[in-house]
């Protein structure tokens, strides 16, 4: 079996939380999550937060950490998926803009509940959340 490590990052800033919508065309498309995407060979999971967000957000980030990793079997596909969910610090004076045609915001504790997550994301963030709403409300 092999194994797609992908990386999700954790951005909390003035009391919200970014999070982006999956893009169309791929698996869990219009779905919640938190921005990331797969590490690509030889690449660390501070380098590939970085280059992801980049990528999808055309906004910079640094890896403070890692908060937890969340594992799912993928028999069709004979993969394990691991994601690694990132603390990571966003840019300051600059906003994320998508650029593969999905959605993204800053959303607070209360906005959670209410937004339909990919799975594992959703997993996460019920897993988290009191630790992430603490982090909000500081």
């Amino acid at each position: 079996m092999g194994v797609l490590d992908v990386c999700a990052a954790v951005v909390i800033r003035r009391g919200r939380m970014l999070l982006a919508t999956r893009r169309p065309g791929s698996r869990n498309a219009g779905l919640w999550e938190f921005p990331g995407g797969k590490v690509a060979t030889g690449e660390s999971l501070g380098e590939c937060i970085a280059r992801e967000i980049a990528e999808e957000l055309a906004y910079g980030v640094s890896c403070e950490g890692e908060i937890d990793t969340l594992v799912q079997e993928r028999p069709s596909e004979d993969t394990e998926l691991r994601l690694h969910f990132l603390a990571c610090r966003g840019e300051e004076c600059s906003e994320p803009v998508p650029q593969e045609g999905q959605q993204c915001g800053w959303f607070s504790p209360a906005e959670w509940s209410s937004l339909e997550m990919a799975p594992l994301d959703r997993q996460f963030l019920l897993k988290h959340s009191a630790e992430l709403a603490e982090k909000c409300s500081n």
